[in-house]
């Protein structure tokens, strides 16, 4: 006899949500090896037993009516017992069969997060976001109670919609590899260009292009972080270096300083070794204050080239960056001291700070060796 499964649908239902209820309509016979062998699934109380019957079921009657039924009861199952290959391959067949199934999408790409493959998680983010789409399109029907699960598998659709960008947003920031990291967080862009996990997502963005030696477009990511006042000390130095090769030098101003004030006073953030810490903080601050100190020589500002360089001298690790500290330090002396109605003390700096930067060899000692001599011999010093 035929019937859409009886007292057995009652059964059933009470394994699987409400709005899975639409696998449970297919008409069985239970005369047919097929039809009894559903029943026998339905009956079947031991758990291990019960999963070998739907197994049997699924590769002997795949394309039955009934088999949609049975991947829906065996996915949860299968994502249970961290059999992620068989949790992706049922659900990817009752997709085709019921394209705007949400809540088995969903079950496939948390299966894809367990394998931990960007490519992987990319096509089943993408493909669960068009089933919460088409789910989320579904006509509400007339009748009161199937009305009240058409909502309640609505709103889950809208969650499960933004749970896909949590998902490329989770596997972005565990991804060490910088293209596929650089891919998972464009398609969160794609598949919302207005997701709250974007701005989240800019340091590990300007990290990946940096990495990948794409450095114009982390200047634009770090520009678009330090309008919205979330750069670090680590971007602001990136930006100070990419407006020295512009040769701009009132943004390298700007950024140098705003590198000098981040990480000025920062404290060593958790986990971080104190001693570690400190080390790398004032090895930012001298870079900082000599690109500083050299733009304001560059500006001609002598009096704020002199102070800013005498507090990067002691912090700057580099010979090169230190030698170019000293001509510049040398240079403002110099200038400070010949506009002074009293030059010897400045004069006398600027000697000390050329004869040092003549003994470091560096583009500036050819220079610095000429200075020594144009101010021994302008000032008559041995």
């Amino acid at each position: 006899m035929r019937n859409k499964l009886a007292g057995l649908s009652i059964l059933l239902a009470l394994s699987v949500p409400a709005s899975a209820q639409k696998r449970l309509k297919a008409d069985i016979n239970t005369e047919t090896p097929e039809g009894q062998m559903l029943q026998q699934i339905g009956q079947e109380q031991d758990e291990a037993k019960k999963t070998a019957l739907m197994e049997e079921f699924l590769s002997k009657h795949g394309s039955h009516g009934g088999a949609l039924w049975v991947r829906g009861l065996i996915v949860p199952r299968y994502a249970k017992a961290g059999q992620h290959d068989k949790t992706i391959a049922a659900v990817d067949a009752i997709l085709v069969a019921d394209p705007a199934d949400a809540e088995m999408a969903h079950q496939g790409l948390k299966a894809t997060e367990a394998k931990s493959d960007p490519e992987l998680v990319i096509a089943w983010a993408k493909k669960t976001k068009a089933a919460a789409a088409m789910a989320e399109k579904a006509p509400k029907p007339g009748d009161e109670t199937e009305a009240e699960n058409w909502t309640h598998a609505v709103d889950f659709a809208k969650q499960v919609e933004k749970y896909c960008e949590y998902s490329l947003y989770a596997q972005a920031l565990k991804t060490q590899e910088p293209a596929a990291k650089i891919k998972l967080m464009d398609t969160v862009k794609e598949l919302n260009p207005q997701s709250e996990y974007l701005p989240q997502l800019d340091e590990s963005y300007f990290v990946a292009y940096r990495q990948a030696n794409q450095n114009d477009k982390a200047a634009e990511v770090a520009i678009r972080m330090a309008a919205a006042n979330r750069a670090n000390e680590d971007t602001y130095l990136f930006l100070t270096s990419h407006y020295s090769a512009a040769k701009d030098a009132a943004k390298v101003a700007e950024y140098a300083q705003k590198t000098v004030d981040t990480i000025k006073d920062k404290p060593a953030p958790a986990g971080v070794d104190a001693a570690a810490w400190e080390k790398r903080r004032q090895s930012i601050m001298g870079i900082g204050l000599q690109v500083l100190g050299v733009s304001y020589s560059g500006q001609s500002k002598w009096a704020q080239a002199d102070k800013t360089l005498r507090e990067a001298l002691p912090l700057i690790e580099n010979p090169q960056m230190k030698a170019e500290a000293l001509f510049h330090l040398g240079l403002a002396n110099y200038r400070m001291g010949a506009a002074s109605k009293d030059p010897s003390k400045l004069i006398l700096e600027a000697l000390k700070f050329n004869q040092q930067c003549a003994a470091i060899q560096s583009p500036f000692q050819g220079p610095a060796q000429k200075n020594i001599s144009a101010i021994r011999s302008q000032y008559k010093m041995k």
